[in-house]
């Protein structure tokens, strides 16, 4: 039993680095039509934003800006992205650990809620949980005063049931469309 809690943990903990990792590569994307179409239009500003210590137990927070493709997007909980899921054009992408939502008061909780935020279709942030028993997010940037071209980003997610199950998953990504 305690295998395959660990196996639907990982399983669970992949997608959620996936997530993460494809908002971090999108960060700062220009569409190539807008781009011509408003010449001298500046650079997204601060595309990635992370605060660090701002959630649940101490867990970083992430927040990425890019537009739309020309091509179908998605945001992190499946919503396809259009004009009116944006704010100023730019689409916005986020994760943060907050306080297990749905406890009962004085319940115990095995974590935190790894939260997707993502624009709603009046332009407004709205938070979806992805998933439960978060430990701990924590985001670094490698090498962040060789700031031109690609950025790279350590994201370490630690999980727990609990009780007797804490895993810890890290993974690198680099961004694809800062200038």
């Amino acid at each position: 039993m305690e295998h395959e809690k660990s196996q639907a943990l990982t399983s669970e903990t992949e997608r959620a680095l996936e997530l993460i990792g494809r908002a971090i590569r999108m960060a700062g994307y220009r569409n190539v039509k807008s781009v011509q179409e408003i010449t001298g239009k500046k650079n997204i500003k601060n595309p990635i934003e992370i605060q660090k210590g701002a959630g649940y137990q101490g867990s970083d927070s992430l927040l990425t800006w890019h537009e739309l493709s020309e091509g179908i997007d998605f945001d992190c909980i499946g919503n396809v992205l259009t004009n009116d899921r944006t704010k100023h054009n730019l689409a916005l992408q986020g994760f943060l650990v907050e306080r297990q939502a749905g406890l009962p008061k004085g319940a115990r909780a095995n974590g935190g809620s790894l939260m997707c935020q993502s624009l709603d279709r009046q332009g407004r942030i709205q938070s979806t949980t992805l998933m439960n028993g978060i430990s701990n997010l924590k985001i670094d940037e490698l090498n962040p005063s060789i700031n031109q071209g690609q950025r790279a980003f350590r994201i370490k997610l630690e999980m727990t049931d609990g009780a007797s199950l804490q895993k810890a998953f890290t993974r690198t990504f680099t961004t694809r469309n800062l200038p």
